[in-house]
């Protein structure tokens, strides 16, 4: 079985904190967490960076997809504690994975 081998989490904005599994096989349901040091109640970003490409909202205020996102992509969390679950993941799902947090739109780094 292949593995999502490029699948990775980076962070916007200090004191931010993510983890993400040791590898990925297509199919599965993923889950990257964030971590905040203080309160930020549900402003919180997710976005998609592919190689050569600018990033891609896919979450914005902690819960809400972005038009256009598959729905295999669900925020959810709020305080300092954030997770997004890709369902079913797939090698197009590829890439860097930032949160962002606090009141910027669109991504700013």
């Amino acid at each position: 079985m292949s593995s999502v081998s490029s699948l990775s989490s980076g962070s916007v904005g200090q004191n931010v904190v993510l983890t993400q599994p040791a590898s990925v096989v297509p199919g599965q349901t993923v889950s990257i967490r964030c971590k905040t040091s203080s309160d930020v109640s549900t402003y919180l970003s997710w976005y998609l960076q592919k190689s050569g490409e600018a990033p891609k909202l896919l979450i914005y205020s902690a819960t809400t997809r972005q038009s256009g996102v598959s729905d295999r992509f669900t925020g959810s969390g709020s305080g300092t504690d954030f997770t997004l679950t890709i369902r079913g993941v797939e090698a197009e799902d590829s890439g860097v994975y930032y949160c962002q947090q606090g009141y910027s739109f669109p991504f700013t780094q």
